[in-house]
C-alpha cells in the first residue's frame, strides 16, 4: 500500500519546505480562482434558462441583469480585499463572522462554506461533464460517470500537493483565459464590422407579456451563482508566498476583473446573436460556433470550456481544507482535519470533499441545473454575514467608518436581497438546505463540548490525585498452547506480582479443553489456569466480564489490572486475512473498560 500510495502521490516533502511550496499570483490565480472563472460558462444560460420560461422575447433582461451581477462582483472584491488584509491568516467567512457577530453566526457561515465547496466541486464537474457531451454527442448520457472520474483524478492531483497541482491547472485556466478573451474580441469585431447581423429575439426595453418583477429577481439570483468561488482567495491566504495578503489581494483583482468582462461580454454576445437554450448543447457553445464556425476554434474552445469547468472544482479543493483547518483549531470539527499529509496538504478534508462531492453527483443525477439553487444559498448566505461582520469591523475601529464600509453595505444588502429571493421563490430547490444546516450546526456543537470535556478532565491541576499501587495482576488469555503462549507468560512474569492465565472453552469440545490443561500444567506447574465455559460460540463475552471480575478484586488491594492479548503476526500482511480476528474484538472492547490496561504480545512468523 505505501509502494502504491508513492506512485499516486508522490515522496514525503519535508515540514520545513516553507515558501518553496507556496503559490505566487499567477499559480494562484489558476489553482483558486477556476472556480469564479469557470462560471461564465454556465452563468449566462442560467439567466437565459430563468427568462424562457415566459418567452424567449425576454432574454433581453439579462443584460441589465448581468450588469447587476457586476455590481455586486465589484462590492464583493472590494469587501474580500478588507477581508484579506484584516484576516491574513485566512478563515475568510468564517473568521469575519466569528469575531464581529458571535460564534453562531461563524459557524452558520462556516458549514454554509463547508456544503458549498462541495456544492462547487459537484457543479462544476458536471458542468464539464456536460460540456464534454456537448462536443462528443456520443457520450450523452454518462455525465454522472464522467464527472465521478474528474473528481478523482483531481483528488489525486491535490494529494500530491500545492505546486504540483498549481503546475497542473497553469494550462487548462489560462487556456481557456486565452480563448474566452479570443471569443469576445472576435464576436465584437464581427458586430462592428457587420459581419455578425443583429438577431437578439427583442429590442432591449421591449414590453413582454407575463413578465414581471419576480421573473427578473428569479434570474437574478440564478446568475449570482457566477459569483461563487470569489471568496476562496480570502480562506486561502496562508497558501501564498510573503507577502502574503498583498500577494491575495492582488489575485482577488485579477481574478475578478477577468470574470466581471468575460460574464458581461458574453451575455452581450448571446444576446446580440439570438442564441436560445437547446437541450443536448450549452448557450456558451452555441455562441463559440456563431462566432468562430464549426472549426478549430471551435473545437479547441469547446476543449478549454471543457477543461475549466472540470478543474474549477479544484477551488474547492483548496478552501475546504483550509476552512476545515480553522473549525478544527476551534474545536467544532475533528482534529484530524489539522494534520497534514506527507504532500503538506491536509489530506483528511481532501478525501472528505471527494466522498461528498461523488455523493451529491449520484443523488443530484450529475445535473448542473438542479444543484445551481442548492450551490447560491450555500455561498449567499456566508457572503452576507461576512459582509454585515466587516461593517461590524470598521464600526469597532471608529473614525470615518461608514466611507469605508460602503462595500460592505452594498454587499450585504445585495446578499441579503438574494437570500430572501431565494427563500421565496426556490424553496421547493433549496430546503433540503435548511435541513442540513441543523444537523451540521449540532454536530459542531457535540463536537465542540467532547473537546471542552476533554480538555477538562485532562488538565494538570495544582494539586492531583495520585495512585501508589502496590502490584500488578496480570492476566493472559491462552488459547492453544503454542510458542505465542510461552513466550507471553513469560512476559507476564515480568511485569506482574500475579499471573493468571485464562482459556475460554466450548462445551461442545470436551477432549480439546482437558487436552489444553494438561499441556499448560506440563508448561508451567506455577501459574494458575481459568477455564471459563461458553455456551455460544464467542469467547470474548466469557473473556469481559471475567476481567471485570479479577479487575473488581485488583482494585481492592490496590493492584493495577494488564491484560495481555497473545498473537501471532504472519510473514506477510496479506495473510493476516487467513486467520481469526479475534483478538481485536477483545482489544477493542476492553479499551472501553477503566483501569485496565491492554498489552498485545506479538509473535513473528519466520516463514
Amino acid at each position: 500500500m505505501d509502494y502504491i500510495k508513492r506512485i499516486l502521490v508522490g515522496k514525503p516533502l519535508k515540514s520545513d519546505a516553507g515558501d518553496n511550496h507556496k503559490l505566487n499570483k499567477f499559480s494562484a490565480l489558476a489553482m483558486l480562482s477556476s472556480d469564479a472563472l469557470s462560471s461564465v460558462a454556465y452563468g449566462t444560460e442560467q439567466i437565459v434558462l430563468v427568462l424562457v420560461t415566459v418567452s424567449m422575447a425576454a432574454i433581453w433582461y439579462s443584460i441589465p441583469i448581468a450588469l447587476g451581477v457586476v455590481v455586486l462582483l465589484v462590492s464583493l472584491t472590494l469587501s474580500y480585499r478588507q477581508i484579506i488584509h484584516a484576516y491574513p491568516q485566512g478563515g475568510g467567512a468564517y473568521k469575519v463572522s466569528s469575531e464581529n457577530l458571535g460564534k453562531n453566526y461563524g459557524l452558520v457561515a462556516g458549514g454554509s462554506l463547508l456544503i458549498d465547496y462541495m456544492l462547487t466541486v459537484a457543479v462544476s464537474v458536471s458542468a464539464g461533464a456536460e460540456a464534454i457531451t456537448s462536443a462528443i454527442p456520443q457520450l450523452f448520457g454518462h455525465q454522472v460517470i464522467i464527472a465521478v472520474v474528474i473528481v478523482f483524478i483531481l483528488m489525486l492531483m491535490n494529494l500530491r500537493g500545492l505546486r504540483e497541482s498549481a503546475s497542473f491547472l497553469m494550462f487548462p485556466v489560462y487556456c481557456f483565459i486565452g480563448m474566452t478573451f479570443l471569443l469576445i474580441v472576435v464576436g465584437i469585431a464581427k458586430i462592428f464590422l457587420g459581419l455578425s447581423p443583429y438577431h437578439a429575439t427583442s429590442a432591449v426595453g421591449a414590453v413582454i407579456p407575463g413578465a414581471s418583477i419576480a421573473l427578473v429577481l428569479r434570474a437574478f439570483s440564478s446568475g449570482s451563482a457566477s459569483l461563487t468561488g470569489v471568496e476562496a482567495i480570502s480562506n486561502a491566504v496562508p497558501f501564498f508566498k510573503k507577502p502574503r495578503a498583498t500577494n491575495a489581494a492582488m489575485t482577488l483583482v485579477m481574478m475578478s476583473t477577468i470574470l466581471g468582462i468575460f460574464f458581461a461580454g458574453i451575455t452581450f454576445l448571446n444576446y446580440w446573436l439570438g442564441i436560445v437554450p437547446l437541450e443536448k448543447v450549452t448557450l456558451l457553445s452555441q455562441v463559440a460556433s456563431t462566432v468562430f464556425g464549426k472549426n478549430v476554434l471551435f473545437f479547441f474552445f469547446q476543449f478549454s470550456t471543457a477543461m475549466i469547468l472540470a478543474v474549477a472544482a479544484n477551488t474547492g479543493f483548496s478552501a475546504f481544507p483550509m476552512l476545515s483547518f480553522n473549525l478544527a483549531k476551534d474545536k467544532y470539527m475533528p482534529h484530524m482535519y489539522m494534520e497534514r499529509g506527507d504532500r503538506l496538504g491536509y489530506s483528511n478534508g481532501i478525501i472528505t470533499l471527494a466522498v461528498g462531492a461523488i455523493l451529491l453527483l449520484f443523488i443530484f443525477d450529475g445535473s448542473t441545473e438542479r444543484l445551481i439553487p442548492l450551490y447560491s444559498i450555500g455561498v449567499f448566505i456566508p457572503f452576507a454575514l461576512s459582509q454585515t461582520g466587516m461593517v461590524r469591523h470598521w464600526m469597532k475601529r471608529g473614525g470615518n467608518w461608514g466611507f469605508t464600509a460602503i462595500p460592505n453595505i452594498l454587499g450585504a444588502l445585495i446578499s441579503f436581497a438574494i437570500i430572501i429571493i431565494l427563500f421565496i421563490f426556490r424553496l421547493a430547490d433549496i430546503w433540503p438546505f435548511f435541513i442540513i444546516m441543523p444537523v451540521l450546526l449540532y454536530i459542531f456543537y457535540r463536537i465542540h463540548d467532547h473537546y471542552v470535556r476533554v480538555a477538562e478532565q485532562l488538565r494538570l491541576m495544582e494539586r492531583t490525585e495520585e495512585h501508589e499501587y502496590r502490584g500488578n495482576t496480570v492476566l493472559v488469555l491462552v488459547g492453544n498452547v503454542t510458542q505465542v503462549d510461552i513466550g507471553a507468560i513469560n512476559y507476564a512474569r515480568s511485569i506482574g506480582d500475579h499471573v493468571i492465565a485464562m482459556h475460554v472453552a466450548t462445551d461442545e469440545n470436551k477432549e480439546k479443553e482437558e487436552e489444553i490443561k494438561r499441556e499448560f500444567q506440563s508448561h508451567f506447574p506455577d501459574i494458575r489456569l481459568s477455564v471459563l465455559h461458553s455456551s455460544y460460540r464467542s469467547i470474548v463475552g466469557p473473556v469481559i466480564r471475567y476481567v471485570d471480575l479479577v479487575s473488581k478484586n485488583s482494585r481492592k488491594h490496590n493492584y493495577t489490572t494488564t491484560v495481555i492479548v497473545p498473537q501471532f503476526v504472519p510473514n506477510k500482511a496479506w495473510q493476516s486475512i487467513l486467520h481469526n480476528q479475534t483478538s481485536l474484538k477483545i482489544r477493542y472492547y476492553l479499551s472501553f473498560r477503566e483501569q485496565i490496561v491492554v498489552a498485545n504480545y506479538s509473535y513473528h512468523l519466520k516463514k
